[in-house]
């Protein structure tokens, strides 16, 4: 299978809500907008992109219909303090703190308004524990 495209979808009961979340406080824009379906791409960077669906929406097989349950979003960014501190002062809720992980990552956790976590991450360098688990070309710098 060649992707041509991939994009995370958040199903919600709260579609322009959701996208308005995103767009406000993570720079997306939409292109294309429907009251059940909204397809959203960075203003920053033309390849990252996301989208709403209605949870209940007939294109959701019966079985899946409903809320995402088990979805962590990772945002990797060039400064996570000046985006943890956007966060905060915008009063989102801070799940996990600003922090330090040894395994290579700056990040904190917060959540959009339907309990979707969001990790916002800026790479550094691993400790050489967690430095000996990465391929070459992969080990943040």
């Amino acid at each position: 299978m060649k992707s041509t495209s991939y994009y995370p979808v958040i199903m919600t009961g709260d579609v322009t809500g959701t996208a308005s979340f995103y767009c406000t406080y993570f720079g997306f824009n939409a292109l294309f907008e429907s009251d059940w379906y909204v397809h959203l791409q960075s203003a920053e960077e033309e390849h990252i992109a996301l989208a709403v669906l209605d949870g209940s929406h007939e294109t959701i097989p019966a079985v899946a219909r409903g809320r995402i349950c088990g979805l962590l979003l990772n945002f990797e960014v060039e400064d996570v303090d000046r985006v943890y501190e956007t966060c905060r002062s915008a009063g989102l809720p801070i799940l996990r703190e600003l922090r330090d992980e040894d395994f290579g990552q700056r990040h904190f956790i917060t959540a959009d308004p339907n309990g979707v976590l969001i990790d916002i991450i800026t790479p550094i360098p691993p400790s050489a524990e967690f430095a000996a688990m990465y391929a070459a070309a992969a080990l943040p710098g």
